[in-house]
C-alpha cells in the first residue's frame, strides 16, 4: 500500500517519509513543491529506495494532483504541506492562504473525487490524515489550562488563522461529503533537519557564530516542545489506530518559556562547542532582548491525554534528551546547515532593526 505525504521536504514530512521506510512496508509518494522551507537533503538515500517516489507539485494545482492519485492510488494521505513560520505570515500572509487554504480545498478536493471512484474494500482503508498545529486554539495566557480536542479556536497570526481554516474545511468533507478523515494538532516540533529560521536552529546557529540570540518581549512566552521523531512517530499511530472523524492532540509534555529554551541551548553549546567564536566570553551574552512581534500569544500547552489512552502513544523524549541529540546533530551536520544557509535564505525575524542587521548576516 502506498501513503501520500504532502509537503515531504520539509522538517516533519521528511521526518515522516524517513520513519515510514525505515520501521513500515509502506511505499510513499512525496508530494512538495519544494518552495524555500523543502529540502530533499533532509531524506538522505531515499532517492534510492524503491518504496519512494517524489513529485514536486504544487498542492494547488488540481490537474496535477489527479494525475498522482490515478498513477499512485495511494490508500493513505498524510498532509503536511503547509506554511508554516508565524512571522512570514505577518510579513506576507497571501502565501499561507494560497497553500495552507485553497491548497487545502484543492487536496479535498481530488481525494474525494478518488475516494468516490474506489471500490468498497479500498474504501474501507482509506484515510486522510490532516497535520495541523495547537496555535489554532489561541492564548491561554493567564489560565493554568491546557488545549483540549474540544478546546474552541482562536487563532492569532495569519498563520494559525489559516490553519484554522483547513482545519474546518477538512472536517467539514468528512461530515458533508464522508470522506475518512482524521486530524491531529501538535505542539512546537524541534529536532535534526529543523529549518534555521525556527527558535532552536536559529539560536544554535546563531551561537556557533557569535551573533546576537533574539528573545521575543521578555522571553516569557510558553510552549510546549515535541521531538520531531517523536511526532512522526505519532502520526503513523493515528493513521493505523486512529478513529474515522476523530481529533487527536500530539504534546511532548514539556512547557518551557522561550528565554529558558535559549539559556539551556547556550548552557549545551558550552559543554559541546566550548571553542568559542572570537570575542565571544561566553554564549548567554549573546541573549538580545527585541521588540515583541504583533499579536504574539502568550502560552501554549497541550493536553496529550487523549492519544496515550486511546492509541498508546507517549513521546519517549524529553526535552532534556531531544535538545541534546538536537544541538548535537547541529554540530555533527555543518555541512547541512551551510547548504542551506549558503542559499537565498537569510537568518532574519521581525523583531528590532539590532536583530535582523546582526543576524542576516551570519553566513
Amino acid at each position: 500500500m502506498t501513503i501520500m505525504v504532502t509537503g515531504g521536504a520539509g522538517f516533519i514530512g521528511s521526518a515522516v517519509i524517513r520513519h515510514i521506510l525505515a520501521n513500515t512496508n509502506f511505499s510513499v509518494v512525496n508530494v512538495d513543491k519544494l518552495t524555500y522551507a523543502g529540502n530533499l537533503e533532509s531524506l538522505p538515500d531515499v532517492e534510492l529506495n524503491p518504496r519512494y517516489c517524489l513529485e514536486q507539485v504544487d498542492i494547488c494545482d488540481r490537474a496535477a494532483l489527479q494525475k498522482i492519485f490515478t498513477t499512485h492510488k495511494p490508500s493513505f494521505i498524510m498532509h503536511l504541506a503547509a506554511e508554516s513560520h508565524v512571522d512570514r505570515s505577518i510579513d506576507s500572509p497571501d502565501e499561507f492562504i494560497q497553500t495552507n487554504i485553497i491548497g487545502t480545498y484543492s487536496l479535498l478536493e481530488e481525494a474525494r473525487a478518488y475516494y468516490q471512484s474506489l471500490d468498497v474494500a479500498a474504501k474501507s482503508q482509506f484515510r486522510f490524515h490532516h497535520i495541523s498545529t495547537d496555535e489554532v486554539y489561541g492564548d491561554l495566557d493567564g489560565t493554568n489550562s491546557l488545549f483540549t480536542e474540544a478546546t474552541a479556536y482562536g487563532p492569532s497570526s495569519p498563520y494559525s488563522a489559516s490553519k484554522a481554516s483547513s482545519d474546518h474545511l477538512v472536517r467539514a468533507w468528512g461530515r458533508t461529503y464522508g470522506l475518512p478523515i482524521i486530524v491531529t494538532n501538535c505542539s512546537n516540533n524541534y529536532g535534526p533537519y529543523h529549518f534555521p529560521e525556527k527558535l532552536i536552529p536559529h539560536v544554535i546557529l546563531s551561537g556557533l557564530h557569535g551573533k546576537t540570540l533574539p528573545v521575543y518581549g521578555d522571553g516569557g512566552q510558553i510552549r510546549d516542545w515535541l521531538f520531531v521523531e517523536d511526532h512522526a512517530r505519532a502520526l503513523l499511530c493515528v493513521l493505523a489506530e486512529g478513529q474515522i472523524g476523530e481529533t487527536y492532540n500530539i504534546g511532548g509534555h514539556n512547557e518551557k518559556k522561550n528565554i529558558d529554551v535559549v539559556e539551556a541551548i547556550c548552557e549545551l553549546l558550552e559543554e559541546l562547542a566550548p571553542e568559542k567564536p572570537t570575542g565571544v566570553g561566553c554564549y548567554k551574552e549573546l541573549i538580545t532582548f527585541v521588540t515583541d512581534r504583533p499579536g504574539h500569544d502568550v502560552r501554549y500547552a497541550i493536553d496529550a491525554s487523549k492519544i496515550e489512552s486511546d492509541l498508546g502513544w507517549k513521546p519517549t523524549e524529553t526535552f532534556e534528551t531531544g535538545l541534546r541529540q538536537t544541538v548535537q546533530w547541529y554540530l555533527d551536520n555543518k555541512e547541512w546547515w551551510e547548504r542551506v544557509l549558503s542559499g537565498a535564505y537569510r537568518m532574519e525575524r521581525i523583531g528590532e532593526q539590532v536583530c535582523s542587521q546582526t543576524t542576516k548576516e551570519l553566513y
